[in-house]
């Protein structure tokens, strides 16, 4: 579980809703499973939130699916690198190129955004805010990337810290999709609903 006392940091959803609800993000796309995982969510009818790197994203890409499903894109960077080791305009000009390069694409606004590995300084802030952007963090890690062999584990991971409001993270993997449907099931079973940002 990440922790955060930083006012400029997002771990739970807004919860607009009288019931209790999470939200699923996942990071480093648009990778090659992601079709497969749009199906997973379009035939459970699960809203999620993406963050990718603008340096995948190309035309061919299926981000027009994405939007008209009703998911929601941010920008995880120009190329995944750890901004606190860039100068602060250095950040900046990476996440406005990532922005800039996702909205040139798709046409929509991005207004998210999620530092690679959950680093960020004052200057990653300022940068984001800068640029209109929302820095979301997570409020729980399903640790997806370090399961290859263990789909179950991933879902373990996540039912054993579900609390109202929560952002969880996972990424693009063959792994997560194949932990998908049972993670969505055992949400929904602990009377959870799924909701954007």
């Amino acid at each position: 579980m990440y922790v955060s006392n930083d006012p400029d940091i997002q771990l739970f959803n807004s919860g607009q809703s009288s019931k209790k609800t999470v939200t699923l993000t996942f990071d480093d796309g648009p990778a090659r499973v992601l079709p497969e995982i749009l199906e997973i969510l379009k035939a459970e009818k699960v809203p999620a939130v993406f963050f990718w790197q603008s340096r995948l994203l190309y035309a061919g890409r299926p981000w027009k699916r994405v939007l008209e499903e009703g998911h929601q894109i941010g920008t995880h960077s120009s190329k995944h690198s750890n901004l606190v080791k860039l100068t602060p305009a250095e950040q900046f000009r990476d996440l406005r190129t990532s922005k800039l390069k996702i909205e040139s694409i798709t046409g929509h606004e991005v207004k998210l955004f999620r530092p690679p590995y959950g680093q960020y300084n004052e200057h990653t802030i300022a940068a984001a805010k800068e640029l209109g952007l929302s820095t979301i963090l997570w409020r729980i890690s399903s640790m997806d990337w370090e399961l290859k062999e263990e789909p179950e584990q991933i879902i373990r991971n996540v039912i054993e810290n579900l609390e109202d409001g929560a952002i969880i993270l996972l990424h693009e993997l063959p792994q997560t999709a194949e932990a998908l449907p049972g993670l969505i099931a055992e949400i929904r079973d602990k009377g959870y609903e799924f909701t954007l940002l």
